[in-house]
């Protein structure tokens, strides 16, 4: 009988099997993994990753991964690299190849042709006196003493320790580039970390939506205004110079405490001396300053030329939080 008890302590011991055999990765980590780190390091080439079955998806993800933190790298499948797809090795190329039992046909097909074009092979593999632990330049051990599976036969612990190696290769070459959260940004422009560090005020501001009025606008002038440009502010601009704003809050406390509007004008009810960014500042400033001052719109200013408005709702859109 299934019950929820069972459920729980089988997900735990999954989970409990796989952090002990990442644990024990430790051990493996020698002077092998060192030389591998620094080869790839100091390559002129790309790295070409590569494995076969469940080994083939790990090196995606170690490729991605990789891609992400500055190292040019390529996946390449062990099984499509003996029927033409080896030709995307090229000469300064490093490769890692991926394998549980380094033992696979398709392994024991594809290192001696790679070895045979001279490029450096860094094998990560569960049996190091393997075909591939043997024949690989630098060997890392990821060896795990048996799989969460109950009948020890998906990839499961097996399958994480590659993935952990690739990581700790990953971390490592991260380190020694200094690699900081601006090259971060510059390889992931459409997250939430890329548009905080890299998108500036001017790429959200829409020319189409540069509310204005006069000093001597009416009332009813700038309300229509304020419901066209959908942003809820317009700008009052005297001599092509911002003296002023006015938002929908202005307007709802001007009702509240005027019974007619006839005869007042954008002047009388707008806020001088309103909060500023420049267009060439970024949109994350332009958030901490809304922030800081309860406000939902800034007014952009370039040498006291109008530019146009940004809004909080635009910029969360965009996933800056």
């Amino acid at each position: 009988m299934i019950t929820k008890e069972n459920i729980i302590e089988s997900a735990k011991k999954t989970l409990l099997s796989e952090s002990q055999s990442i644990a024990k990765l430790t051990d493996y980590i020698d002077d092998s993994f060192v030389e591998a780190v620094k080869l790839i390091y100091n390559s002129k080439g790309r790295l070409i990753v590569t494995g076969i079955g469940k080994s083939a998806i790990i090196a995606q993800k170690i490729v991605a991964t990789l891609n992400s933190t500055g190292t040019p790298s390529l996946f390449l499948h062990a099984s499509e690299a003996i029927h033409g797809d080896l030709g995307m090795v090229q000469d300064n190329d490093a490769v890692i190849c991926i394998s549980k039992s380094g033992n696979s046909p398709e392994i024991k097909v594809l290192v001696p042709l790679l070895k045979r074009f001279g490029n450096k092979l860094i094998a990560i593999t569960g049996n190091v006196t393997s075909f591939l632990g043997k024949e690989a330049h630098y060997t890392l051990n990821t060896f795990v003493e048996s799989e969460s599976c109950p009948n020890n036969l998906a990839p499961t612990n097996s399958t994480t320790a590659q993935l952990v190696m690739g990581d700790a290769i990953a971390v490592c070459l991260m380190k020694m580039r200094n690699f900081t959260a601006e090259d971060f940004a510059k390889y992931h422009p459409g997250g939430a970390l890329g548009k905080k560090l890299l998108l500036r005020v001017n790429d959200m501001l829409d020319s189409n939506r540069k509310p204005i009025v006069r000093p001597e606008s009416s009332i009813k002038n700038v309300i229509v205004t304020i419901s066209e440009q959908r942003l809820g502010v317009t700008a009052v601009i005297e001599d092509n110079k911002v003296v002023g704003i006015i938002t929908d809050g202005d307007i709802r406390r001007m009702l509240n405490k005027t019974e007619t509007i006839s005869g007042l004008t954008a002047k009388d009810i707008m806020t001088v001396n309103p909060k500023m960014i420049k267009s060439s500042d970024m949109v994350v400033d332009a958030l901490n300053i809304m922030e800081d001052f309860s406000i939902t719109q800034l007014v952009v200013v370039d040498n006291g030329d109008y530019k146009g408005v940004i809004h909080l709702h635009d910029i969360l859109k965009e996933g800056i939080v």
